[in-house]
C-alpha cells in the first residue's frame, strides 16, 4: 500500500465523519422543529483493486437519507389551525412565487396583510375553494389548489331556499266554509309565521295560514307578511293536506313557491299530523342575513369553514393531503418542505381518510421524528471515528516526510 493511499484513505475517513457530523448538527438543532424529519449519514466502502503482495487503499463514501416517511408524536395545542397528518400524506403549501411543495408542518396561523393561512415558515396552506361546489381533483396533479384564505370569507348573506314545519293539527276541529277559507275568505285558520331570507339578506315573513277542509283535509295558503291576507298569497291554489284515519299524512307534503325578491322556496310539511290533541306547530328555514366572518374551523376531513357571528358555518376549502410512492426519496428544501424527484416518484392527491391516506388531527402539531440521544450518542461515534482517521493521516503524513527525508 502507498503512502498516497494511506493519506487518501484518512482524508476520506474525515471527510465522512464530516458529513455525519453534519447530519447530527442538523437533527440537534431541529430537534424542536414541527413536521421535521431526521437526516442520517449512511457508509458505503470504496474497493480499488489490489494485488496479493501489496494492498491498494480506497476510501468510504457517503449517502444522506431521510427518515421522511417515519411519524413524529403527537403534540397537543391550545390554536385550532394547527394541524397534525396521522399516517401517510403531507399538506400542500407554496411559497410566495406560488411554486407548490409538501410539508408536514401544520403550524398555520393567517397572514395579516394577505389573509392567507401560513405557517412558521412563511409557507401558504392550499386547499380547493368550495365557492362553485365539490372541488374536480385530479389524482396526479396539483391543479386547481389556491391559498386558503379567511379574510375572503367574507360577510355574506344566503338566500332562503327550503324550509319546514312539523306539528300537530287538532282533529277535533270543525271544518270550514269553502268561502270563509283563505285566500279568498274570511279568516278562520290556525296562523303561524316563519322567517325566510330574501337574495340580498332581508328577512322575509311568511304568514302560514292552515285552515280545516273536512274531517281529513286542511289547507294550506302562504302570505308575504308584508302584504298580509287578503292580499295575494305567495302560494295560489292553496295547497291540500290529507291524513288517513291514524292521522297521518298522505298523499302531498310540500308545496312550492318564490320568496319575494328570492330564490324559489320549497316548505317540507311531511312531518305533519292530525291527532286528538291542541294545535302545535315549529318551523324552521334555510339562510341568513348578512353576517360577517369571526373565525374559521376545521374538520377532520379537511374541510375549512367560515364561522360567521351568527354561528353558520358555511364550508368554504377542502384541504387535500398530497403522498409520493417512496416519501423517504423526496429532495428536501429550505423551510421543512419537500419536493417530488425521479427516486420518489409522482404526487398523488386525495383526502384524509380516503384511499391509504392518514388522518387529520386539528388542535395538534407532530413533532420532529429526531431521538436526542440517540443523536448524541450518533456524534461522539463521529468524533471519535474522525479522531482515528486524523490519526491515519497524520501517521501517512510522518511517514511520507520519512521517506522523502532518505532523499536527503
Amino acid at each position: 500500500m502507498s503512502l498516497y493511499g494511506v493519506l487518501r484513505s484518512g482524508v476520506s475517513g474525515m471527510n465522512a465523519q464530516s458529513n455525519k457530523l453534519g447530519t447530527v448538527a442538523d437533527n440537534i438543532q431541529n430537534a424542536s422543529t414541527s413536521g421535521y424529519k431526521r437526516a442520517s449519514t449512511e457508509f458505503s466502502s470504496l474497493i480499488l483493486s489490489s494485488g496479493k503482495g501489496a494492498y491498494n487503499s480506497g476510501a468510504v463514501t457517503t449517502t444522506v437519507r431521510y427518515s421522511i416517511g417515519d411519524q413524529g408524536p403527537m403534540s397537543y395545542t391550545t390554536s385550532g389551525s394547527d394541524l397534525a397528518i396521522s399516517g401517510n400524506g403531507f399538506f400542500v403549501v407554496s411559497d410566495k412565487s406560488g411554486s407548490p411543495y409538501l410539508t408536514r408542518a401544520g403550524n398555520f396561523v393567517v397572514d395579516g396583510p394577505s389573509g392567507n393561512l401560513v405557517n412558521a415558515a412563511g409557507f401558504e396552506l392550499l386547499g380547493y375553494s368550495l365557492a362553485g361546489g365539490a372541488p374536480n381533483v385530479a389524482l396526479n396533479s396539483l391543479g386547481g389548489l389556491v391559498p386558503v384564505n379567511v379574510s375572503s370569507m367574507a360577510m355574506q348573506a344566503r338566500p332562503t331556499t327550503a324550509g319546514t314545519v312539523t306539528g300537530n293539527l287538532p282533529f277535533g276541529d270543525a271544518p270550514v266554509n269553502a268561502a270563509d277559507r283563505p285566500p279568498a275568505g274570511a279568516i278562520f285558520s290556525k296562523k303561524s309565521s316563519l322567517v325566510t331570507y330574501d337574495n340580498v339578506g332581508n328577512a322575509v315573513t311568511l304568514d302560514i295560514y292552515l285552515t280545516k277542509a273536512s274531517g281529513n283535509t286542511w289547507e294550506v295558503a302562504v302570505f308575504d307578511a308584508a302584504n298580509p291576507f287578503p292580499g295575494t298569497p305567495l302560494s295560489a291554489p292553496p295547497t291540500t293536506l290529507t291524513f288517513d284515519t291514524m292521522g297521518q299524512l298522505t298523499g302531498a307534503s310540500s308545496m312550492s313557491f318564490t320568496i319575494p325578491n328570492g330564490q324559489p322556496f320549497t316548505l317540507d310539511m311531511a312531518g305533519m299530523t292530525q291527532l286528538a290533541g291542541e294545535y302545535q306547530v315549529t318551523g324552521a328555514s334555510n339562510g341568513n342575513a348578512p353576517t360577517a366572518v369571526k373565525g374559521a374551523e376545521f374538520g377532520s376531513d379537511g374541510t375549512v369553514y367560515a364561522v360567521y357571528e351568527d354561528g353558520t358555518r358555511i364550508a368554504a376549502y377542502k384541504i387535500p393531503l398530497a403522498n409520493v410512492p417512496s416519501p423517504d426519496n423526496l429532495t428536501p428544501r429550505a423551510g421543512n418542505v419537500y419536493e417530488a424527484s425521479i427516486e420518489s416518484g409522482g404526487i398523488q392527491v386525495g383526502f384524509a381518510e380516503q384511499g391509504g391516506f392518514g388522518k387529520i388531527a386539528v388542535g395538534a402539531l407532530e413533532q420532529s421524528n429526531v431521538d436526542i440521544g440517540t443523536e448524541l450518542t450518533a456524534m461522539i461515534e463521529a468524533q471519535t471515528g474522525y479522531t482515528a482517521n486524523s490519526k491515519v493521516f497524520q501517521t501517512g503524513s510522518e511517514l511520507l516526510d520519512v521517506l522523502m527525508s532518505l532523499k536527503r
